[in-house]
């Protein structure tokens, strides 16, 4: 490309020289006398020119652009390799995560069933106690109902015996009192003890 670049500035030069010459013939460059100079320093002026570019300047130009290249290539596949990893590492993430989210729920099913258990175990237990409880009440509150009337008895018998003692000063039968105190509780008993 340089040398037909080079060839058609001579040509041009040529042309030019003769359409100028006819027209100017004061300019010492258009005289016909000196072409031949000038097209000797015309010529190794680009030849040089030609040769500087082409061997020193252009190849470090082309050097430079391949080297260019190849790092921008170089670097393109990098990326590509960090976004494909990244790509890995970010499925890798997902499948971590979605993991942990399954463990957890179980996790958390099985604690939950595991209290639900021990609450059901503690109810059914609190339960058997409290009934044991209430069966103990029952009997102890049947014994007192069953004995409470002789005590009763027994303690107005008492009762009335000191009083009558204290009240005539002398003592009084048991077998009479007791019979007084039996006879009120049975008429006034059914009053008090649901009989």
């Amino acid at each position: 490309m340089i040398k037909k670049i080079f060839f058609q500035s001579i040509f041009l030069n040529f042309f030019f020289i003769e359409v100028f010459a006819a027209e100017s013939e004061g300019m010492p460059q258009l005289n016909p006398e000196f072409w031949i100079s000038q097209i000797f320093w015309l010529s190794l002026t680009f030849g040089i020119l030609y040769i500087v570019l082409s061997k020193l300047i252009l190849p470090k130009i082309s050097a430079n652009l391949e080297l260019r290249k190849s790092q921008i290539q170089e670097n393109i596949e990098a990326a590509e390799r960090l976004r494909e990893n990244s790509e890995i590492k970010l499925k890798e993430y997902d499948s971590i995560i979605l993991d942990s989210k399954s463990k957890a729920k179980n996790i958390f099913k099985d604690a939950r069933e595991k209290v639900l258990k021990d609450i059901n175990f503690k109810k059914e237990t609190l339960d058997k106690q409290i009934n044991e409880e209430i069966q103990k009440a029952e009997k102890e509150i049947e014994i007192l109902h069953t004995g409470a009337r002789d005590k009763i008895n027994k303690i107005a018998i008492e009762t009335s015996s000191q009083l009558l003692k204290k009240l005539i000063g002398a003592d009084v039968n048991h077998s009479s009192i007791s019979a007084i105190v039996n006879d009120l509780s049975k008429k006034n008993g059914d009053k008090y003890y649901g009989n």
